[in-house]
C-alpha cells in the first residue's frame, strides 16, 4: 500500500496576527454569530456579577438549540462592543469573552486560503503585524473553535 503525504497548509510556515483593539471583528454591517458554550456562559455571568439565568435573558439567543451573543439591530455589533471613552471601541467582557472571540482571526473561515486570509485583513488591521503564531499554534486555535 502507498501512502500519500498531505500537502502542508498555506500557512505552514505561520501567520502574524496581533491585536489592534479596533472593534472590527465584534462589529456589522451584517448579522453574525458569537456561540457561547457553557463555560463562556459561566465566566461572563460571573463577571457581570449576574445570574446565569439573567445572562441569558439579557444577552444570548437561542439559534437552533444554541446559545449566540446579541447584537444590535440597528449596527448590528456585538451587544458588548462599547464606546471606550476616547472615541474608540472596547469589548466590555474582554478578560471573559467566548473562545470564538479568543481564537479570532485563526478560524477555519479565514484559513481557507491566502484569498480567505487577505479578505479577513481587509477588515482587520491587526492582520499580518505583529507576533507570528506557528503552523501548530494555528491548528491548534482553528480547532477549538466552532462557527
Amino acid at each position: 500500500m502507498k501512502l500519500t503525504r498531505q500537502k502542508p497548509p498555506w500557512y505552514a510556515a505561520g501567520l502574524a496576527f496581533e491585536c489592534v483593539g479596533c472593534g472590527n471583528c465584534c462589529a456589522g454591517p451584517h448579522e453574525g454569530y458569537v456561540w457561547v458554550g457553557q463555560a463562556d456562559i459561566a465566566a461572563i455571568a460571573k463577571h457581570l456579577g449576574k445570574s446565569e439565568p439573567e445572562m441569558r435573558d439579557c444577552y444570548l439567543r437561542n439559534v437552533r438549540g444554541r446559545y449566540s451573543l446579541i447584537e444590535y439591530q440597528d449596527t448590528k455589533d456585538c451587544v458588548f462592543l462599547v464606546p471606550d471613552g476616547r472615541g474608540g471601541r472596547t469589548c466590555a467582557i474582554y478578560q471573559v469573552r467566548p473562545l470564538q472571540c479568543r481564537t479570532w482571526p485563526f478560524w477555519k473561515s479565514n484559513l481557507r486560503s491566502p484569498d480567505s486570509w487577505a479578505c479577513a485583513g481587509r477588515r482587520c488591521p491587526g492582520i499580518n503585524r505583529g507576533r507570528l503564531f506557528s503552523c501548530d499554534e494555528i491548528e491548534a486555535r482553528a480547532n477549538t473553535t466552532i462557527e
